[in-house]
């Protein structure tokens, strides 16, 4: 990279469950990497997701929405939102202007009051709420935020104007990676991801939270993609309701993610599933790490 003129850099996204921090990277990027569902606490990794420009590379990292632990799972998850915003150029404090301010959205305030790290705040789902006084969300904000801007990540309202005031906190820089990659992680990575986002999509209440995605074979082959996945389940009475009436239910997590997942690759895939009853997976520290927790 012989351009004097290009930035790159990384930006954290961060504020609590739900509030659209994951569908505001994929459209900053342009594409579905973060999961996404009405359900709050959907996101469970750092996830990171590559923005290439002529100008610029812009490293973004999709976070779990901040929250109080309850087990062991959302203890990790928490230690990776504490990680997310170390060695950035640039925090997004991001929530959204019908429940602003919860006080989730205070204590994640009072955190950045102490990160020296330039900060702006993002004020999501402006499609949704007709009558709001911009004052009133910029008057809540710590010295540390030094703008605010509002949205519809949805829609794409305000992104651009965001994106430009992202820019400018971005170091003049060579890239940090090839143009070619959209994010840091696995294609099985996505796999589990995607069959994930079927459950929080098809099923209600504690189901999806208490389900976990891993892919024990992933192999590519010429013209298409096999792909071998578990579903962990907390317990054995949630097993009939994931699988369904002859199979019905497991039959439309299948059919998601393979077509969710034939778009992303560009290739066919076929997505083959088993369920599995795995006690109390979210409070064992061995089956977190093989789930990838470290």
């Amino acid at each position: 990279m012989d351009n004097p003129q290009f930035r790159s850099g990384f930006v954290t996204i961060l504020g609590k469950p739900n509030t659209g921090k994951s569908t505001l990277m994929n459209r900053l990027i342009g594409e579905k990497l973060s999961i996404t569902s009405p359900k709050p606490q959907t996101t469970r990794y750092n996830i990171k997701g590559i923005l290439n420009r002529d100008d610029c590379q812009i490293v973004f990292i999709d976070t779990p929405g901040y929250l109080k632990p309850r087990y062991k799972l959302q203890e990790k998850m928490q230690d990776l939102w504490s990680e997310s915003y170390k060695d950035v150029d640039l925090i997004l404090f991001m929530s959204d202007i019908i429940s602003f301010p919860t006080d989730y959205d205070l204590e994640v305030l009072e955190l950045l009051k102490k990160i020296p790290i330039p900060q702006i705040a993002v004020f999501n789902k402006i499609d949704l709420q007709k009558d709001y006084s911009r004052e009133f969300f910029i008057n809540q904000l710590p010295e540390s935020c030094s703008k605010a801007f509002f949205i519809s990540a949805t829609r794409g309202d305000g992104v651009p104007e965001l994106m430009e005031a992202m820019l400018q906190f971005i170091p003049y820089h060579p890239p940090y990676y090839s143009e070619e990659q959209l994010s840091d992680l696995p294609m099985r990575f996505f796999a589990q991801e995607f069959i994930r986002e079927a459950i929080f999509n098809y099923f209600s209440q504690e189901i999806p939270y208490s389900t976990a995605v891993l892919v024990e074979k992933f192999k590519e082959l010429d013209d298409k993609i096999h792909i071998d996945a578990v579903i962990w389940l907390e317990r054995e009475s949630q097993k009939p309701i994931i699988i369904g009436k002859n199979g019905a239910g497991l039959a439309k997590i299948r059919d998601y993610a393979e077509q969710q997942l034939t778009n992303f690759m560009g290739v066919p895939v076929m997505v083959h599933l088993w369920v599995k009853f795995k006690p109390k997976w979210r409070k064992k520290p061995s089956d977190l790490k093989e789930l990838g927790f470290k």
